[in-house]
């Protein structure tokens, strides 16, 4: 259906058309003679009619079509007018810089002054459910909920109009090694945006009431995902089959930890971990000396101290199955990537193989741009139609991270589902088992992803602070595109068999029945 703009945009193209053709009426007849006129001079007009045939027919576009005659000749395109003055060139544009500082009790403030009239800014905590213990397990998924709750300068209620009152934005999420609240906002309110993020992690009451109510609600969204998105279960699972130790701690709450926490589980939980040398301060579209001016006085009182090593994970692999009412049957197969987000060269190699891999569901709206051509799609969903749906991912961590391929169709498929599956998993790690078209569509897809997600400041900001908190210091995006740039098929290769020759960890939700049996499915990748 047009919209309104297209329909007026048709009806004034429809008005033009018409005032040509009454144009054209009136211009002197040169087609063949009219049925209407007098037989004397219907051989006149026929003999002007082959004259006109003979001649070869000139080309002048669109005016000769509607007038019968071509148009002038204009000046060439690659001449520069007479009397037109070129300006020079503009002078080559200046890429904004990532400005960091450290306050005296360590904690990091970093900003990109980005123009226009809009920031981002986010508190980037070093904690997460890495850091929890079996007396605080879900505290981290739960503070997500907690963000912006009742302090002990606002209530919950004042702190909503407050943010509504200078039109920002705010946002909570919980990963495994990071905690991160962010506000956006007309720049002009950057200081009372920092004010209100520093309240809600400072001076959070975390009162009964309010806990109660986001531990329910974390009740009806566990349920409501196993009941309708498996495949978020099934990410939970490759980690608790295939990491001993930290990682292997689940990220979203068990039904059993949610009994036990309460409002001082989290108090002492943020107490610990919401240290000044494990915060960073990261703003995108801010000028760096105000941003620390508004910091400073807010933060620094902070304590100190320094940052504990970072708990322990080994991956070991391992099996993990739920029987389940489903129609469908979902298997997950991963695999360790040593080295995580520090082994950036192997890091990059992996995220320019899952995109390569890419996937989907059996069904999409959309084209080449949403990865159609990607081979998961070429290989599996447009060869084997009781798939329903394929894809890889990964989840890369500071020092490792999971890469794999789930994957899900009907009940009683699962032996054909995990073979597809394998045999996609050991085609990359063949020598010359990527082509180079196939890496180039890949590679320039995660450079158009990575210079469109850096459009926004929300990201930019994330961008900053997570980059902080891994390596210490921001690298610029430039740096990235042109590793990525330099990613070949051998790359993709070895990182692929560097893998696979990690111990599997596999996962499988539905009809497990028929799924086969874990030690069989691994036998395939020894």
């Amino acid at each position: 259906m047009l919209s309104a703009a297209s329909r007026t945009s048709s009806r004034g193209l429809h008005k033009a058309l018409g005032s040509i053709a009454a144009v054209r009426l009136l211009a002197p007849a040169a087609s063949p003679a009219s049925p209407f006129t007098t037989s004397a001079s219907a051989p006149a007009a026929a003999s002007t009619a082959v004259a006109h045939a003979a001649k070869p027919a000139k080309k002048g576009g669109l005016l000769s079509l509607l007038f019968g005659s071509a148009p002038p000749p204009g000046p060439p395109m690659f001449e520069p007018l007479p009397g037109v003055a070129i300006p020079p060139p503009l002078t080559e544009f200046k890429a904004t810089e990532t400005v960091v500082s450290t306050l005296p009790n360590g904690l990091r403030i970093a900003s990109e002054n980005l123009p226009g009239p809009t920031a981002s800014v986010g508190l980037y905590i070093d904690a997460g459910s890495v850091h929890e213990t079996a007396e605080n397990s879900g505290a981290s998924h739960l503070l997500e909920r907690m963000a912006f709750k009742s302090t002990t300068n606002r209530t919950h209620f004042r702190l909503i109009r407050e943010i509504e009152a200078i039109g920002a934005n705010v946002m909570s999420s919980a990963s495994r090694e990071q905690i991160a609240l962010t506000a956006d906002a007309i720049r002009t309110y950057v200081p009372e945006v920092v004010e209100l993020l520093a309240d809600t992690v400072r001076n959070s009451l975390f009162h009964d009431w309010e806990v109660k109510e986001q531990v329910d609600k974390v009740r009806s969204e566990l349920a409501q995902l196993q009941a309708t998105n498996p495949q978020g279960l099934m990410l939970e699972a490759l980690h608790s089959a295939g990491y001993a130790g930290a990682l292997g701690q689940p990220l979203l709450a068990h039904e059993s930890s949610l009994a036990r926490l309460n409002g001082q589980v989290l108090y002492e939980f943020v107490a610990a971990n919401y240290t000044a040398p494990r915060i960073v301060v990261a703003a995108a579209g801010v000028e760096h000396e105000e941003l620390r001016e508004v910091v400073e006085p807010l933060f620094g009182d902070m304590p100190g101290g320094t940052v504990p090593e970072t708990p322990k994970s080994v991956y070991v692999g391992g099996d993990w199955r739920m029987a389940a009412d489903s129609p469908e049957t979902h298997v997950a197969l991963g695999f360790e990537f040593p080295g995580g987000w520090r082994n950036e060269k192997d890091a990059l190699a992996v995220v320019v193989l899952q995109t390569l891999l890419g996937g989907g569901g059996s069904f999409s709206a959309g084209g080449p741009g949403k990865g159609m051509y990607s081979r998961l799609y070429t290989r599996v969903l447009n060869q084997y139609g009781m798939v329903t749906s394929c894809s890889a991912f990964n989840s890369i961590y500071n020092n490792t991270g999971l890469f794999g391929i789930h994957a899900t169709a009907p009940s009683g498929h699962a032996p054909e589902l995990v073979d597809i599956m394998t045999r996609e998993f050991l085609a990359v790690a063949e020598p010359n088992g990527v082509s180079t078209e196939e890496l180039e569509r890949a590679k320039n897809a995660c450079i158009s992803s990575i210079e469109m997600n850096l459009e926004s400041r929300v990201v930019v900001a994330e961008d900053i602070g997570r980059q902080i908190l891994t390596y210490g210091h921001r690298k610029p995006p430039h740096e990235f595109i042109a590793r990525l740039r330099e990613v070949t098929a051998a790359d993709i290769a070895n990182v692929a068999r560097k893998i696979i020759s990690t111990p599997l960890s596999m996962a499988s939700y539905g009809d497990v029945v028929h799924v086969p049996r874990f030690d069989q499915v691994a036998a395939r990748f020894s």
